[in-house]
């Protein structure tokens, strides 16, 4: 029997509010952009790196509306379950696989985190670790991470039920759909993943699957390949050799330090696989049909910031490592997927049971057989193939039942292409999912213009597609146009496509018609890349005078009063936030630079004594470290009356180690002078 059943499921989380209003114009800088490859790498693997990658999350708004308390929370809950497995998906969390279970021992199989609690590793900035994440479209995990997905019962073989989860993803402008089938008998869970791209031209592609299995003492990850590709946040991927390298043995979690990705290089025409088996030889695997040859294991590393990681985002005395698997050979690549393209493939999941002695020895060779022979034993080449093609026969039908519904932005696209067929036929997006985000753009596709407003309420979206740039370009053409709306979003387009002048231009238009918080702050986003920090600042602290119950434009006034040197004002504006404002995490951060920058020591060491937990710390960002470490300086400068030099810096980082709370540093160049 094999079943498909809704249920709550009632996790301690964090409170996800909504998303911040304020567009993503600046580029941020990405943790894992490469900046050069080792020549090692064969030409052939080193042809698409760093293509592709967009500038910002637009159209996308972030999430950064979280914090540290933990209440219990309902979640809708999908389970597919049947006689050796039990299935447990999140449809509101990007459909996300939160547990698979192995029934017959009341094995977890993946790491099923035992909270909800959101941090900054993602795009669109929320992103919280545990189970199987579906990543699409662009390096930076999933736009849809904390979002809901699409999800409905849909027709399986001989009355199986198949759980559907799809979505339309706004940057590449393609659908995607997983289709998600437990056969009765089966120890093995399969997934089939398609993606249709229905433009005119090639779009860079991306998909990761991503497995968070739990970490365990005497555990080894193995895959069916001599060499690898590395990367650990310096910039630079490297290749190594598997299982041994410089930095000791690959496949073995508990070897290394610090953060990092091994990409591990399977031969061509080899069955792609990972299996991740603890000292018994029973454990995990993953595997798939062809065209998803990529995989990967990453994990935090044994230091000291690695450890505060899994602390942070699993709680105490919690770990994980991820077994990941993609289209491409690393993630610092997309495809092209030509205009008109179907792309789809099958993945499997579930428990393996290798003979020990081989796959944890010292022969490799043996290792990987011992791990090829358990996963052939869970499910062969033959097998998922036929799975596979079982399902691509599925997947076309339409839902029998809809379970959750998702955005209404698939819903706007196929009213603007003219209802042209979907480009998966399964996937739908009913009109009635259409609201408020999507009114205002309706409207200019109507009726040839945005909707005009007061500008007291945040505009509650953005476009990114250079169609919707036409269609506001012609409304606003002659620039006779006083819709201070348009104009605005004008800019946001213009900015988007790389115009910075032509985006400023249109700003300064909606600005002449109304003058509004969000185009002062969206104009000195601009300003501020222009290498003008002192007008950035003073735009930003007239936007926020006239929103100042806003905290994002508190935040980032406060930001870019430091960097145009104006730290005295900050602290001065400080007494204008509310009390529980100003406890905020990233609001005390900005206190402790501003106070740090006028020499106000003992302000800063009060305020590191008490530091909060800043919820939104960003996945290789290392302020909290640097501060400390600046402090230490001038005070042992101060006390030892000596110049703050290369020696003092390096006493300092030898004498002085930050306490373990403040220390997020993943790589170890991080710990250098």
């Amino acid at each position: 029997m094999s079943s498909l059943r809704v249920e709550q499921l009632i996790l301690p989380a964090a409170r996800l509010g909504g998303d911040n209003p304020l567009p993503p114009l600046a580029v941020s800088a990405d943790a894992h952009a490469v900046s050069s490859a080792d020549p090692a790498i064969p030409a052939e693997d080193r042809r698409h790196l760093g293509w592709g990658m967009p500038a910002t999350p637009l159209p996308y708004l972030i999430q950064d509306d979280y914090g540290r308390r933990l209440d219990p929370r309902p979640f809708l809950a999908v389970v597919l379950e049947n006689e050796h497995l039990r299935a447990t998906f999140i449809p509101e969390l990007g459909g996300r696989l939160w547990s698979l279970e192995s029934t017959g021992d009341g094995r977890e199989l993946l790491f099923a985190n035992r909270a909800f609690q959101p941090a900054n590793l993602a795009i669109r900035n929320a992103w919280f670790a545990g189970g199987v994440e579906w990543n699409i479209g662009l390096i930076g995990h999933s736009p849809f991470t904390c979002s809901r997905l699409f999800s409905a019962r849909a027709a399986g073989p001989e009355g199986c039920p198949v759980l559907r989860l799809w979505e339309w993803e706004r940057i590449r402008r393609v659908p995607f759909q997983i289709d998600v089938l437990l056969p009765p008998g089966s120890r093995a869970l399969f997934v089939h993943v398609a993606i249709a791209n229905p433009n005119t031209e090639t779009v860079p592609m991306y998909w990761w699957s991503n497995a968070a299995v739990r970490e365990e003492t005497g555990m080894r990850i193995l895959a069916p390949a001599t060499k690898a590709y590395t990367f650990a946040y310096g910039g630079v991927i490297r290749a190594v050799d598997v299982p041994g390298s410089e930095s000791g043995d690959v496949t073995d979690p508990a070897a290394a330090r610090d953060a990092v990705d091994y990409f591990f290089r399977i031969p061509d025409g080899v069955r792609p696989w990972i299996a991740a088996v603890g000292p018994d030889g029973s454990g995990v695997a993953q595997t798939s049909t062809p065209l998803l040859l990529g995989r990967k294991l990453f994990l935090w590393g044994m230091g000291p910031g690695g450890r505060r990681w899994t602390e942070y985002l699993c709680g105490p005395g919690a770990g994980y490592v991820e077994i990941q698997a993609g289209l491409a050979r690393t993630q610092a690549e997309h495809l092209p997927m030509p205009a008109g393209a179907r792309w789809s493939w099958t993945e499997a999941y579930g428990p393996v049971r290798a003979d020990a002695g081989r796959a944890h020895g010292e022969d490799w060779s043996r290792a990987r057989a011992a791990a090829a022979e358990a996963v052939d034993g869970l499910v062969s080449p033959r097998d998922l193939q036929r799975s596979h093609e079982l399902l691509e026969t599925l997947a076309d039908a339409p839902p029998l039942q809809i379970i959750t519904l998702g955005a209404g932005w698939g819903a706007l696209e196929q009213r603007r292409r003219g209802a042209v067929p979907s480009a998966l036929p399964g996937a739908v997006f009913p009109e009635s999912t259409m609201g408020p985000e999507q009114r205002p753009w309706l409207e200019l596709l109507e009726r040839g213009e945005l909707p005009d407003d007061p500008g007291s309420e945040a505009p509650s979206s953005c476009m990114a597609q250079p169609e919707w740039r036409s269609l506001l370009e012609t409304s606003s053409a002659n620039g006779r146009s006083r819709n201070w709306s348009a104009w605005n979003h004008l800019g946001i387009l213009r900015a988007h496509a790389g115009e910075p002048e032509a985006a400023m231009e249109a700003l300064r238009k909606s600005l002449a018609c109304r003058r509004t918080p969000w185009i002062l702050r969206n104009l000195s986003v601009l300003v501020s890349g222009s290498g003008d920090a002192a007008r950035a600042a003073d735009l930003l602290l007239e936007a926020w005078q006239l929103l100042s119950d806003s905290l994002p434009l508190a935040i980032e006034a406060g930001g870019a009063l430091l960097s145009a040197g104006r730290a005295a004002e900050w602290l001065s504006l400080l007494e204008r936030l509310p009390a529980d404002a100003r406890r905020r995490g990233r609001v005390v951060l900005l206190e402790c630079r501003a106070a740090l920058s006028l020499g106000l020591l003992d302000r800063v060491r009060a305020i590191l004594e008490g530091m909060p937990e800043i919820p939104d710390l960003r996945e290789g960002e290392v302020s909290l470290t640097d501060i400390w470490f600046a402090f230490q300086e001038r005070t042992m400068a101060a006390r030892l009356g000596v110049p703050i030099d290369e020696a003092l810096r390096r006493r300092v980082r030898a004498e002085c180690p930050p306490p373990a709370a403040l220390d997020f540093r993943v790589s170890a160049d991080d710990a250098r002078p």
